[in-house]
């Protein structure tokens, strides 16, 4: 009877335990239901990502599905501006009663929103004021209207009384206006008056997020090494969701470190990064890239170049340097490979790398000539030999050579006074 008793008392715990983790997980539910989703940001960039396809070399089906996904967006969001200048770089026909549509209804809008800005003028306070001008501005970045919206955050930026974080805000929208545009010149400008006022009383989220702006700023300028820490720094820390996804953040930080990163360095921040791992088996073809390099498995290196340079010419702020970074990739992996011997036969090295034995001739001939590998070739036996650079040397004509060049101007100098 005992026993009995002692497995009933255990079945009633155990339905009592049940039933207090079906109440805790119902409340979760409900308390995340509750929760409000986060506001769209505007400009939306993925329209920006959408509206680059629609230039790449991809089958006419899919540029069609593009293109209709775009139009329902804009028609959805009245997007009248943004509407013209895709019909005027693809040659579209123009819709007059669409665009006639469109544009009526964001002059509707427009004029609610500068009478609410009056309102806020006669019978709120400086906070509401403030809240109305964000409004248009945001109003004109969503619609496309790029110089109505740089001036809109313009007249944010230059009124009195407003504080450091607002104008921060009002700077980092008004970069990401000009970076949807690919407007380097305005994004250049912004990016440095906006560090200005960061570090002047930015707090943490704000720095995080000028850091990723910043970056994929520096990726359209190919300052991937400059870009690459940036993102290396933003990966822990990535709360940037209104420019990219996290997934493309990691993208870009993986290509991107790939090319700079020491081999330690590496290992532990992209080999076995806990963030990188937990997002990288989604990012194809970026884990056989990652173990090919680190693993010397050049042969698999190589064939996730070729997957990788779609990838590339599919993105809006790498595609123009795309046969770029395909190509220093190919130097790092050369490298690599020829540190670890003095001599090599060219068919070895064609095997290892999974290319036919002319290509590699011809690939290795062209990086010697321009002095992006220290080695030579023996064309008469087949042969690589690495003439590895004897640093110290290097750096004793580095000095001899900044000596001269002080002494020149020390003479100089000397010269000038002595008249």
């Amino acid at each position: 009877m005992a026993a009995g008793g002692s497995a009933e008392a255990l079945d009633a715990m155990d339905a009592e335990l049940a039933e207090k983790q079906d109440a805790a997980a119902v409340g979760e539910e409900e308390e995340d239901a509750g929760q409000a989703p986060d506001p769209p940001t505007y400009p939306n960039m993925d329209l920006a990502q959408k509206a680059f396809l629609l230039q790449c070399d991809e089958p006419p089906e899919e540029l069609e599905a593009v293109r209709a996904e775009l139009m329902e967006e804009i028609r959805k969001d009245s997007m009248a501006p943004f509407y013209e200048v895709l019909c005027a770089r693809h040659e579209w026909p123009v819709d007059s009663a669409v665009l006639e549509a469109m544009k009526s209804a964001n002059e509707a809008e427009l004029t609610k929103l500068k009478a609410a800005v009056a309102d806020a003028e006669q019978n709120h306070g400086e906070t509401e004021v403030l809240d109305a001008l964000f409004a248009i501005a945001q109003f004109q970045a969503k619609i496309g209207a790029k110089e109505e919206a740089y001036e809109a955050f313009q007249v944010i930026l230059d009124k009195p009384k407003v504080s450091t974080g607002r104008k921060i805000d009002a700077s980092m929208q008004k970069l990401r206006v000009a970076l949807f545009h690919m407007d380097t010149e305005v994004a250049r400008k912004l990016i440095e008056a906006t560090k200005k006022r960061v570090e002047d009383g930015g707090d943490w989220d704000r720095r995080n997020r000028l850091k990723v702006y910043e970056a994929l700023f520096l990726m359209t300028e190919r300052d991937f090494r400059a870009a690459a820490k940036l993102l290396l720094d933003g990966i822990a820390t990535f709360t940037c969701t209104e420019l990219c996804s996290y997934d493309t953040f990691i993208l870009y930080a993986v290509v991107t470190n790939l090319l700079f990163l020491e081999r330690p360095e590496l290992k532990k921040k992209i080999v076995e990064g806990p963030e990188v791992l937990g997002v990288i088996p989604n990012l194809e073809p970026l884990p056989m890239m990652v173990t090919g390099l680190y693993d010397c498995e050049y042969g698999g290196f190589f064939a996730a170049l070729v997957q990788l340079n779609t990838v590339l010419a599919r993105d809006r702020y790498l595609a123009r340097h795309a046969r770029y970074l395909i190509r220093e990739f190919r130097i790092l992996a050369y490298s690599q490979f020829l540190e670890a011997y003095k001599s090599v036969m060219i068919s070895t090295m064609s095997r290892a790398f999974g290319v036919g034995d002319e290509f590699l001739d011809k690939e290795l001939s062209r990086f010697i000539a321009t002095s992006r590998l220290n080695a030579k070739i023996d064309r008469v036996g087949g042969m690589v030999e690495t003439n590895r650079s004897d640093q110290k040397n290097a750096q004793y004509l580095t000095v001899i050579k900044k000596g001269d060049l002080l002494l020149n101007r020390i003479q100089k100098l000397a010269r000038v006074i002595d008249v």
